[in-house]
């Protein structure tokens, strides 16, 4: 494989797991600032994707976001806490839905403040929308390159 492709990929692998710490550590600033003491910022994070849709437990495992006891300890804590409510599911006892409480959406909504501040910094001129159009289109490419890596090894 030729360099000048090596080099900008193993850049993107870098940058995409300091970006990761980085958004926590603004999620763990943003909580401080709304004096939020009882949650940390990974499960936050887990609030904020689930926003206002109500959601199974297994989805959010499925779709990726999550491994295993790490989401149900999480989902554990939420619900301690308030911020989560659990209920079977009519139709299949097994699954159990999560939605926000009001506090949990009180929350979210903070963050997603946040979100919105922080975007616009960024800018909207078509040149940062082509931008990050592109940007985004090339972490899809690596996200799809490593699902298939993860289903289908080397052969993918």
């Amino acid at each position: 494989m030729s360099s000048t492709v090596t080099e900008p990929y193993f850049n993107i692998v870098r940058l995409v797991e300091r970006l990761h710490r980085h958004f926590l550590d603004v999620l763990r600033t943003e909580l401080r600032h709304m004096a939020v003491e009882d949650i940390n910022a990974v499960q936050a994070l887990l609030l904020y994707n689930i926003g206002e849709a109500e959601v199974v437990i297994r989805d959010l495992k499925d779709r990726g976001y999550y491994h295993g006891s790490n989401v149900s300890y999480n989902i554990k804590k939420l619900t301690e806490f308030e911020y989560l409510t659990q209920e079977r599911c009519a139709h299949d006892r097994r699954s159990i839905r999560l939605k926000l409480t009001d506090k949990g959406m009180a929350l979210c909504n903070g963050i997603r403040d946040l979100q919105a501040s922080l975007a616009a910094k960024i800018g909207t001129t078509p040149e940062v929308l082509k931008e990050l159009e592109t940007a985004s289109q090339t972490m899809l490419k690596v996200e799809r390159i490593w699902t298939d890596f993860i289903r289908y090894g080397r052969e993918a």
